[in-house]
């Protein structure tokens, strides 16, 4: 179901101080509104809670595309903000093939090194999409392992 201008409880918009702001349906006014998505890598424009600053949902939007467009489009800008995953689009060298390792990577956002502290940092989301967690806290993505060269594939399998 696609939320509706009517069926939108709150009104949200940007604050002088750059943060959000929701004013809900009585009235009250949450300053510092956080969107965070329940399943970011599955479903990234489904399931939006909004956080107010003490860390409490106030409102939950089902899915994205079915609110106005300048509502979406705030939300999406601030979503960008927060949700960093760069794509892996080539391994192009690993240190060593036990744990830890140093990986030399070319991704959407360019080129970078990690380390990799253990195999377990590698999660499977699907058959050929993958979430590598880096030593210092940055996830990345490897949304279709078939569209890696060979040579990537061959030093991605080594860790699978």
């Amino acid at each position: 179901m696609s939320e509706t201008p009517s069926m939108i409880p709150f009104q949200l918009e940007r604050h002088t101080s750059g943060r959000l702001l929701l004013t809900d349906s009585q009235g009250q006014q949450h300053l510092g509104v956080v969107p965070v998505r329940a399943f970011p890598i599955a479903a990234p424009d489904e399931g939006i809670s909004l956080v107010g600053s003490e860390g409490h949902e106030l409102a939950w939007l089902e899915r994205l595309d079915g609110l106005p467009p300048a509502l979406r489009s705030l939300l999406e800008e601030e979503l960008a903000l927060r949700d960093f995953v760069p794509e892996i689009t080539c391994i192009l060298s690993v240190s060593s093939f036990g744990t830890p390792s140093t990986w030399a990577v070319e991704t959407d956002r360019g080129n970078t090194t990690f380390v990799l502290k253990g195999e377990e940092d590698i999660r499977r989301l699907s058959r050929q999409s993958l979430l590598i967690a880096a030593g210092h806290g940055v996830h990345f993505s490897v949304k279709d392992m078939g569209t890696l060269d060979r040579a990537s594939r061959r030093l991605l399998e080594r860790f699978l």
